[in-house]
């Protein structure tokens, strides 16, 4: 099977994942991919709309949570992003061939988060939805410097934390339902590709054991 990255990286990552619930990668996406999905980013933020929390009839806005920006992507509309969609399909294949996991889909957005902008601590599930397995955080920020804030907090097991400086082409990957996690405050506009792969509750598997 041709893949993007390799075996040897996958197995790494997927190790680290696995023993610390999170996993950062520094050049995830190669410059060609990196430069297509930045363009088409960049294309199409005057259709962004402003981010809720909650699902469905539950969701809603409020700034002192959240206050970010984001445009919901689509297979078949967002066609030209093929080899994006490729390299989901290789993320899927690796969590389901090598962690024995049940991922049946995924979804992913764009997200902007203006100056001001934030995202308190929490959980990538909810109450009355429980399908997020793993969440993918792929930044595309050039010449982000200490100062510009937007940085991504970790809070680990032991209840400390850290911060993951949203670098261009940088990814994380995170157990959902078990990374707390927060967006600090942005001193300019932050950008990143940002999903879930879902997964089918009657079929776990033993990699979140």
């Amino acid at each position: 099977m041709q893949t993007y990255h390799s075996l040897e990286q996958w197995f790494s990552w997927m190790d680290d994942l696995s023993a610390k619930d999170y996993v950062v990668i520094d050049h995830f996406f190669q410059p060609e991919m990196y430069a297509e999905i930045r363009s088409f980013f960049l294309g199409k933020l005057p259709n962004f709309t402003e981010a809720g929390i909650g699902t469905n009839a539950d969701n809603q806005i409020n700034k002192n949570v959240r206050g970010d920006f984001t445009y919901w992507l689509d297979r078949k509309r967002d066609e030209q992003l093929q080899p994006f969609w490729n390299l989901v399909d290789e993320i899927l294949y690796m969590f389901n061939r090598y962690c024995f996991l049940s991922l049946s889909g995924y979804e992913f957005h764009l997200a902007h988060y203006p100056s001001g902008g934030h995202y308190d601590k929490h959980l990538d599930q909810f109450e009355n939805r429980n399908n997020r397995m793993i969440s993918v955080v792929i930044y595309l920020n050039e010449g982000w410097q200490k100062g510009d804030g937007g940085e991504l907090e970790i809070f680990e097991r032991d209840e400390t934390s850290f911060l993951v400086e949203p670098l261009a082409a940088r990814c994380v990957m995170f157990k959902s339902a078990d990374v707390p996690h927060a967006v600090l405050q942005a001193h300019k506009s932050r950008f990143s590709v940002t999903g879930w792969l879902l997964y089918q509750p009657s079929a776990v598997g033993r990699f979140i054991g």
